[in-house]
Parts: C-alpha cells; sequence; structure tokens
C-alpha cells in the first residue's frame, strides 16, 4: 500500500534536487510526479497525468458501484419478469452486474476526467504563484522517513499532507 505525499516546493529546479534526492533514497522515478501552471518549464520531471490531475479514478469507482448495483436490478427485473418466450437463468444477473459495472465504470470515469481533483483545490494558490507541487507516492511504513528527509535536506519545501491511501491502478 503507498501514501501519497504533496509537497510545494518554489521552483523546478528544486523539485528536480528533490527528485534526485529521492531517487538516491529508493524512491521509485514513477512514483514522483509533479504539476505547475502552463509556462513552467518541467524538463526532467514526471508531469502530473489525467490520473492525478483529474477525478478520474474516484468517478471509475462511483460508476463501477452504481453501475453494477443498476446491472443487479436490472438482472432481477429481467429473471423475475421475463419477455413472453423466454426462459432466463439467474446467470443473467451476473452478466447484467458486470456489463453496468464496467459501462458505469466507462461513463464515470470519462465525465470525470474533465473534473479538476477536489483533492489539489488546496495547492491552486501556490501553483498559480509559480510554486511547483511534488506528489510523491511513498510505501505506508516511509511516510515519516520521506517527509523527515525532505524538510532536512530542503526547509523551502513545504509538507503539505498526506494523502490517506492510493488506489491501486494509478
Amino acid at each position: 500500500m503507498r501514501r501519497r505525499l504533496y509537497f510545494m516546493v518554489p521552483d523546478a529546479q528544486s523539485a528536480r534536487q528533490i527528485r534526485d534526492e529521492l531517487l538516491l533514497a529508493r524512491i521509485e522515478d514513477d512514483h514522483i510526479h509533479v504539476m505547475a501552471r502552463p509556462g513552467i518549464a518541467l524538463t526532467g520531471l514526471h508531469e502530473a497525468s489525467i490520473l492525478q490531475t483529474s477525478d478520474f479514478v474516484h468517478g471509475a469507482e462511483t460508476g463501477l458501484a452504481i453501475g453494477g448495483g443498476i446491472g443487479i436490478f436490472a438482472g432481477l427485473v429481467a429473471v423475475f419478469f421475463p419477455p413472453a418466450g423466454v426462459d432466463l437463468q439467474l446467470v443473467t444477473i451476473l452478466l447484467t452486474a458486470l456489463v453496468g459495472a464496467a459501462f458505469g465504470a466507462w461513463v464515470a470515469s470519462m465525465v470525470a476526467s474533465s473534473i479538476p481533483n477536489s483533492r489539489l483545490k488546496a495547492f491552486e494558490p501556490g501553483l498559480a504563484a509559480g510554486q511547483v507541487l511534488m506528489m510523491v507516492d511513498t510505501p505506508s511504513g516511509r511516510v515519516d522517513e520521506i517527509r523527515r528527509l525532505v524538510a532536512t535536506l530542503h526547509p523551502e519545501a513545504t509538507n503539505s499532507g498526506v494523502e490517506p491511501t492510493i488506489p491501486a491502478f494509478p
């Protein structure tokens, strides 16, 4: 399980230095993402993708649950009130639940991909001022170690919090 740490740093150069030190601390480069306002060069850094900058993951999770529920309901209705001349089996409920979950996850994630990540709202003033947001996904057992490392070596980086858990698939 990983937890996401947020750090606001004054510029891209500081972000590069912190990234290098995190690499030495054995945090993989794929788990370090940065975000800045348009026009700031983030050369050599992993820019945050749509998975980090939008509510895509939350939308997919919500759509999966709601679509699956609606699919179960539709399957129950189809099995207990079948169309004339059709004999539906109980597997129909499973199939409609799977189709509903897949469709719900797809539709909701497409809608949510255009919505900014609500967890990043607190960082908007800093981003507008030209600062760089670093998102570091660390193993749960190393959160305090990484926070101390960054605070010790880079006092200009403000530790802006820890996200409780990171979804498994981003």
